[in-house]
């Protein structure tokens, strides 16, 4: 018990910094791929064919592949294969191409939320809204668009709550987000090593920060019930 109170501070301190790394790329995925899911869902509803069809090729390898994988080339593939140093060294780079990769990947599963949105919406509407002459951004912006969001929070949702867990997948290139402070004292950490318990704070975090969204992210859909339809 005596061990476990020495410890408990410097293994609480080594995962607060490494749940700040964590919020960190999840905020930083979140503000990217948003509005990146938006720009690709536009490219694969085109009426310029080849731009739909690279598009939906470019989404299906990403949704196709490993998101561990992707992390991997992302962050090997410039230095090994092309020879250049793309990214900085030490803890910012590896936080770059994890950005990158995450924004990258949810960026490719959001554009199909947005665009089973866009498609549940009956075509009527579309009609209506040119027969009062309006134009087709007209007719998106002012009609449409709140009437999707209503519609894509809870899969958003979903895909948001998985964000929380997939961030533990940067340590495969050495991130030091939460799970690597975790299991920092199995290896060997600040003299700490053989130690499983601060895996179960690890989880703790998880669990509480899971929460909090889930209740935020009910709120917001309770709060968009005035569309129904």
């Amino acid at each position: 018990m005596e061990t476990f109170l020495q410890q408990f501070p410097i293994v609480f301190q080594a995962l607060n910094v490494g749940f700040l790394q964590t919020l960190r790329l999840f905020g930083v995925t979140l503000l990217g791929a948003i509005p990146l899911g938006l720009i690709i869902m536009f490219g694969s509803m085109s009426r310029f064919k080849p731009l739909s069809v690279l598009t939906n090729l470019f989404v299906w390898v990403i949704r196709g592949t490993p998101l561990m994988i992707q992390l991997l080339i992302i962050y090997y593939f410039p230095g090994l294969v092309l020879h250049v140093t793309f990214w900085a060294k030490g803890e910012s780079g590896r936080f770059a191409a994890s950005a990158v990769a995450f924004i990258i990947n949810y960026a490719c599963y959001f554009s199909e939320i947005y665009r089973g949105g866009i498609q549940s919406i009956p075509v009527g509407q579309w009609e209506a809204g040119q027969v009062l002459g309006m134009t087709r951004g007209q007719i998106f912006f002012r009609v449409i668009l709140l009437q999707v969001v209503k519609r894509i929070v809870p899969p958003m949702g979903n895909e948001i709550i998985t964000l929380v867990k997939d961030t533990a997948l940067a340590r495969i290139i050495a991130l030091q987000e939460i799970i690597w402070a975790g299991t920092a004292f199995l290896k060997g950490s600040q003299g700490i090593s053989g130690q499983v318990w601060p895996l179960f704070f690890t989880a703790i975090y998880y669990l509480v920060f899971s929460g909090i969204l889930t209740l935020l992210l009910g709120w917001v859909e309770k709060k968009m019930d005035y569309f129904r339809g």
